[in-house]
Formats: C-alpha cells, sequence, structure tokens
C-alpha cells in the first residue's frame, strides 16, 4: 500500500526544502546536530529530551547493542548556543558483583518542586523489566540515588508525563507480558505514592503499547500511541485520565514503531512518526523517514517537515516545548547517534 503522508498543500514546499537542505537546516527557524559525535559506545537508542533553567538535558540508552547487559542510561546537557556536554553514564543495571541487567527507555521530566526526574527501566527485556527513577537538584550535573518504584508501576515507559490542571503527574505506559496493553501511572506527590488506571479498554485485536498524551480545550486528553496494526492508535480521557475510551485506530501509519508528541502553547498539536507499514508476515516496518506532522484539533494532520528520508533507522523520537515556545527534539540515528533539532515555530 502506498502511503499519501504529504497533503498536497504543503508538497510543493517540502519539495522546496528538500533540494535545499544545507540552507535550511542553517536558517534561524531550524538547527540540526549530533548530540555527540563519538561515544565509549557502539550503540544507542531511545532518547528523552527536557528542559531545565540551566537549559536542555537529553539521555538514551548506550551500550553494545540493545539487551546487552553493559547497556546504561547516559545524558548529556546543553546551555543556550554551548556545544553538548559530553555523555555521562550515570546509572546502569548493576546489581552486585556478579550480576548486571541493561537499562531501557529513559524518560526526562523536569519540574521546580520535583527537580530533574530520571525515570528508566531495568532487567532481561520489556516482559520482565521494571521501573526506577533518580532524581537531579542541580539540573542534571550531579544525580541521587536510584530508587526501585513500586510493584507494578514501571514509571512513563516510553514517552514524557504530563503535568495536569490538578496537579498529577499523568505517566504514560504500557507492559508486554501478557500481550501489549496500555495503562496510565498518576501520582500527586512526585512519585512518593501512586494509582494505577488500566489495562485501557481495547478490542483483542489491537495491540499497542508507548502512549503520548495531548491536551485539548476542557480539560479532554488524546492518547496516541505505537502499534502491531499498521495504524497509530488514539484513545480520549474526558476525566483527567481516570478512564478512557476503548482504544481505535486513526489514519495514520504505523510500522510498529515508538511516535511522540506534544501540545503546544498555542493550542496545535506535532507529531512525530514514521509514515510506513509493516510488511505482511514481518514484525516490524521501516522506520524512515520520520515526519514532523501538525494539527488543530489532533484528528486532521498534515506533515509540517520530513526529518530524514533516507534507507536507514530514525526512530523513537521525544519532543518538547520550550519556556520561551522554541521546540526541541531528538531521536534515534541509525542506532549510532542521538540527533537533536531545534525549531523556532514563531519564525
Amino acid at each position: 500500500m502506498t502511503n499519501k503522508f504529504l497533503c498536497l498543500p504543503l508538497a510543493f514546499s517540502i519539495a522546496l526544502w528538500m533540494q535545499l537542505p544545507g540552507a535550511f537546516a542553517q536558517s534561524s527557524k531550524v538547527k540540526s546536530e549530533f548530540i555527540y559525535d563519538e561515544a565509549p559506545f557502539e550503540s544507542c537508542h531511545a532518547s528523552t529530551i527536557a528542559e531545565t533553567p540551566s537549559g536542555l538535558v537529553a539521555a538514551w540508552f548506550g551500550g553494545t547493542h540493545e539487551k546487552h547487559k553493559d547497556v546504561g542510561i547516559w545524558v548529556a546537557r546543553k546551555s543556550g548556543n554551548s556545544p553538548w556536554s559530553e555523555p555521562v553514564e550515570v546509572v546502569n543495571g548493576v546489581q552486585h558483583a556478579d550480576k548486571r541487567y541493561p537499562t531501557w527507555n529513559p524518560v526526562l521530566f523536569y519540574h521546580e518542586e520535583a527537580g530533574l526526574m530520571l525515570f528508566y527501566k531495568v532487567g532481561p527485556n520489556p516482559r520482565e523489566w521494571w521501573g526506577e527513577v533518580i532524581v537531579s537538584e542541580d539540573h542534571g550535573i550531579t544525580w541521587g540515588l536510584q530508587r526501585r518504584l513500586p510493584e507494578d508501576i514501571l514509571g512513563p515507559v516510553k514517552n514524557k508525563p504530563e503535568l495536569l490542571e490538578n496537579g498529577t503527574l499523568l505517566c504514560p505506559s504500557s507492559t508486554e507480558h501478557d500481550g501489549w496493553k496500555l495503562h496510565f501511572e498518576l501520582t500527586s506527590d512526585w512519585g512518593k505514592t501512586w494509582k494505577r488506571v488500566g489495562p485501557l479498554p481495547s478490542d483483542k485485536d489491537l495491540q499497542a503499547i508507548q502512549p503520548s498524551v495531548l491536551r485539548h480545550p476542557k480539560g479532554r486528553l488524546q492518547l496516541l500511541c505505537r502499534s502491531k496494526n499498521n495504524r497509530i492508535l488514539e484513545s480520549w480521557s474526558e476525566d483527567q485520565g481516570l478512564s478512557w475510551s476503548p482504544l481505535k485506530a486513526t489514519n495514520l501509519p504505523n510500522p510498529n514503531s515508538g511516535i511522540d508528541a506534544v501540545t503546544l502553547s498555542d493550542g496545535r498539536h506535532l507529531l512525530l512518526y514514521n509514515p510506513t507499514e509493516s510488511p505482511e508476515g514481518k514484525w516490524g516496518g521501516d522506520r524512515y523517514p520520520l515526519v514532523l506532522a501538525v494539527s488543530n484539533d489532533g484528528n486532521t494532520w498534515e506533515t509540517l517537515k520530513v526529518l530524514e528520508e533516507e534507507k536507514g533507522e530514525y526512530s523513537y523520537p521525544a519532543i518538547i516545548q520550550g519556556q520561551n515556545g522554541t521546540v526541541h527534539l531528538v531521536y534515534t540515528w541509525r542506532r549510532e547517534k542521538i540527533r537533536y533539532w531545534q525549531l523556532d515555530l514563531e519564525k
């Protein structure tokens, strides 16, 4: 099936941009760079990004390869126009002298009351992993002790939490040990106590993980997530995440690959995803191109920018909007590097 992911009104402008990638990438409204050129690990994946009063902080897991026991969580920082700091491993899965597990899917979240929280998973695989968290009180320079989350609480499984109007931190999560199932974890005291909501209602044929949350008027929330069904799936909540509508498929393709989305301060929504499908009988499809789409209502999307189009893996994106309105995003670049983009939508 051919995926017509470019809306006709935008096709010409995007084609023009493709002819002038160097000039466009260096314009005042778009900047792109790798967070590092060389690193002491062979492979990386699953990046996350947060803004603090001291600047940006990014994290990802890195090691020999995904699932290898030497995989740890690495962090780099950026202040203003300065280069990114050298990557530093801040946590790993060492249990004792004779046992070490890989770490997975870091998620950063900053609030002045909570500090910089780094959620991550530890364990041999996604069916047996557990959630842990560490906190930095100095914006990512130093970190406290690792703390294991309560049983059945993983923390945000891939995408950032949302701080709701009622003061609840809503963490989108999922499990894979009994089929793919979505749930949410809520905390009103920065992780001291938790409430678990779910699994979310779903047709048995819909298999989904790794939700991302969008905000809508009157407190409505929308969930978008990765699936095994060749489509991004969605669900809606009318009560601040305490209950959700049954999952249903959108018209957005998904090759069984992670996505992320954010609601901007002006009410528009941005979505990062791979607009492809999985070939029949194949576990996963192509994780390229990687595109940034925009929507006014969370239902109708059009491509705003093609970030990557060459053959390769460009996946597991993360996106936020900074205090000054600038959009920041990161993603896996061929499992070799983490790429960062900065977009000034006002310009």
